[in-house]
């Protein structure tokens, strides 16, 4: 069969055809055996998941017809176009949203000097116009061909990570594996969302590791969704596949407003929560006895519109809970302590996690809303020598400084320097809450007794009884909320069914605050 002519370039008919020829190219720069090899996998290809993630028909695309300009290593008669990477802006339930979709089938996803601008011209756009930037990741690192120019890019897009952070809400999706430098943009973004046994992240591979160190791993265990998610708490949500990434990070963004100085789009049609029935399954829910367990997710879910929550990093530090709700309506972040892991207690992973959490939420002007049950810090060498002191106070730091609305609940623990931590009236909450199951004191009844009683233990006939008796004494003379009530630490004592009811009317009375911090270039905090 004989080749079309190639077009006249001297007419219009023929600079249209050129065109299109051109778009054409952009449309489909991979090989045919990249292809068939990415459907083999059962992938989409980079399009196609930017058509799977904005609204049908919004995707406008920028830079399409971009290509490299080496010229070392033969790469001048190999010039996809596009350069391996599809960015461009569209929106997602109507909000405007800029996008960048990496592409495997060109040099594996290698990034270059080309790819790195069109991704940094992007992130650009999204800061000029105030609007989130989504990353749809998966490369292999720096295009060695071109030398340093790959680093040079990284370096830029690094750069307008930080300088978007705060600004606009920056997601990454980890749809496949990723390598060396790709890793580290994600990891200063505010979100990244990983596939379960179809993505991995890590700097250095298994070969690599095995070669300089001697540890055999397999890439599952060393970066995989599983590994990030439930141990290095890189990740902040593990979905099922593919599309399920895609529908979250919508999910997530609802959550979220378009800039720091944009406002969440309330729901419509949200619940009066004032005028609700109150919640009596509350009044019951804490056992009698301090040492038995329960489950924080079932009260944060009766005090949220509909009971809907959406955790981050939900298998990581799991004595601690991060997540977003609604309350009428109104996007709220919300952290609480997990009775059924570690008791609830702060230790190096949770404090950390709560921090950065509360840190993104006030970056982004959204409520904390609390919910405290912690018997203290966790206690061990470990932990003391991992740096619990300074990582500790990071937790501290985060609620110090946020000065958006903060709203808290005692449930029932508030000990020692963990209550103070746990979003108490000390680091600047507005509203304090308590449930009469709530025990606010310097520590538990029979760690108290043990300190301040030994002498009369020691001399009694019958020790163990001698201790239970002082306990109870304690129990009914400190531990409760009624001296932090005088004292003003805590605002009111409610009865549990009314918590929706108290939060909700918090808030509103929030809606409008205004506080600033002293001037500074920036804080230090303790990372």
């Amino acid at each position: 069969m004989t080749a079309a002519p190639p077009p006249d370039l001297h007419t219009t008919a023929g600079k249209l055809a050129e065109l299109r020829r051109r778009n054409d190219a952009a449309l489909h720069p991979g090989s045919a055996a990249a292809l068939d090899k990415r459907r083999t996998q059962g992938k989409r290809t980079a399009r196609e998941r930017i058509e799977a993630f904005l609204d049908g028909g919004s995707f406008c695309e920028t830079d399409a017809l971009a290509r490299h300009r080496a010229r070392d290593f033969n790469l001048e008669s190999n010039r996809p176009t596009g350069d391996g990477v599809i960015t461009g802006f569209g929106t997602v339930d109507g909000r405007p949203v800029c996008v960048f979709s990496q592409d495997a089938m060109v040099f594996g996803g290698a990034l270059g000097e080309v790819y790195g601008e069109k991704i940094v011209k992007v992130m650009d756009l999204a800061l000029r116009t105030g609007c989130p930037v989504v990353g749809l990741n998966e490369g292999s690192g720096a295009r060695i061909q071109e030398g340093i120019m790959g680093l040079a890019l990284y370096g830029d897009i690094f750069y307008r990570n930080v300088m978007a952070s705060g600004v606009v809400p920056q997601l990454s999706l980890i749809l496949g594996n990723c390598a060396g430098g790709h890793v580290y943009s994600p990891a200063l973004t505010d979100f990244t969302v990983m596939v379960d046994g179809a993505s991995a992240m890590f700097i250095t591979g298994p070969d690599v590791i095995k070669t300089v160190t001697g540890e055999v791993i397999d890439m599952e265990d060393l970066g995989g969704a599983r590994a990030h998610n439930s141990k290095s708490g890189v990740a902040h949500f593990m979905s099922a596949d593919e599309q399920e990434a895609l529908d979250l990070a919508k999910v997530l963004l609802s959550y979220l407003p378009s800039n720091n100085l944009d406002e969440v789009p309330p729901v419509a049609g949200a619940p009066d929560a004032l005028a609700e029935e109150p919640d009596t399954g509350l009044d019951e829910f804490i056992p009698d006895s301090n040492n038995t367990p329960y489950d924080m997710h079932h009260v944060i879910e009766h005090v949220l519109d509909e009971g809907e929550f959406l955790e981050v990093q939900q298998l990581w530090a799991q004595n601690m809970l991060c997540g977003f709700g609604r309350v009428e309506g109104r996007s709220v972040g919300v952290v609480g302590n997990n009775p059924m892991h570690f008791a609830g207690t702060l230790d190096i992973d949770a404090s950390e996690k709560a921090a950065r959490f509360v840190r993104t939420c006030d970056a982004f002007n959204l409520p904390v809303l609390t919910f405290c049950d912690v018997p203290g810090f966790l206690p061990g060498v470990g932990q003391e020598h991992a740096g619990i002191i300074r990582r500790g106070a990071k937790l501290l730091y985060a609620y110090s400084e946020a000065t958006v609305p903060k709203v808290t609940v005692i449930t029932r623990k508030a000990y020692g320097g963990a209550y103070v931590v746990m979003g108490s009236k000390h680091l600047g909450a507005d509203v304090n809450l308590a449930w009469p199951t709530a025990q606010v004191a310097v520590v538990g009844a029979q760690g108290a007794v043990n300190i301040i009683r030994r002498r009369e233990i020691a001399a009694s006939d019958n020790p163990d009884k001698t201790r239970a008796e002082f306990i109870e004494q304690y129990e009914d003379t400190f531990a409760t909320p009624y001296i932090a009530a005088e004292r003003g630490f805590v605002d009111a004592v409610i009865e549990p069914s009314q918590t929706r009811r108290e939060v909700a009317r918090a808030l509103r009375l929030l809606r409008n605050k205004r506080q600033s911090l002293p001037p500074k270039k920036h804080g230090n905090i303790p990372l």
